[in-house]
């Protein structure tokens, strides 16, 4: 959120680069390679915090719902911070949240488009379209678990990069 804040008003969180990276192509299309924060005497960021440390130490695709990125096509960002008491509970919910909303997973026709995220890191819900599927199930709601019975395949993705705020920065849109 800070990195938002520190470069409002921006259109997408892309529009911020990464300083001082020159060799890593993803400096130039987003804040993630740039070290940001600091933990415990430890420079990192945000791709080190999810990529080298949320994902691999919880091995939990339920991870995903908890990264935020400030797009309209993340998971919904909580107003509260997460708590180690309630963590499993929470994290249930938002991949409810989630993959009930069509930013997470709609049928149009009996195709199944799902968000680019199932896409980018499909190794971590199964690692092939059936694992996805799988894991949308576990998570639907009862209409939309009857559907994806019959689904086989994940028919296209999409992903919205614009910034999910309530002004509407650059783009006049409101989210």
């Amino acid at each position: 959120m800070k990195v938002i804040i520190d470069a409002y008003p921006v259109a997408s969180i892309r529009d911020i680069k990464s300083r001082g990276v020159w060799l890593d192509p993803k400096a130039f299309i987003g804040p993630w390679v740039e070290k940001r924060v600091t933990v415990e005497g430890r420079e990192l960021s945000l791709d080190e915090i999810e990529h080298t440390i949320l994902r691999p130490t919880f091995k939990d695709p339920r991870v995903h719902y908890a990264v935020n990125c400030a797009s309209f096509g993340c998971p919904n960002l909580r107003p509260v911070a997460w708590r180690a008491e309630t963590l499993e509970a929470d994290l249930d919910a938002a991949a409810r949240d989630y993959v009930n909303h069509p930013r997470g997973a709609a049928l149009d026709g009996g195709s199944l488009k799902v968000s680019s995220i199932y896409k980018w890191f499909k190794a971590d819900f199964g690692g092939n379209d059936a694992g996805v599927i799988a894991h949308l199930q576990t998570y639907a709601n009862p209409e939309l678990a009857k559907k994806l019975e019959i689904v086989k395949a994940i028919g296209e993705d999409a992903y919205d990069w614009s910034l999910n705020d309530t002004g509407g920065a650059k783009t006049g849109a409101t989210r």
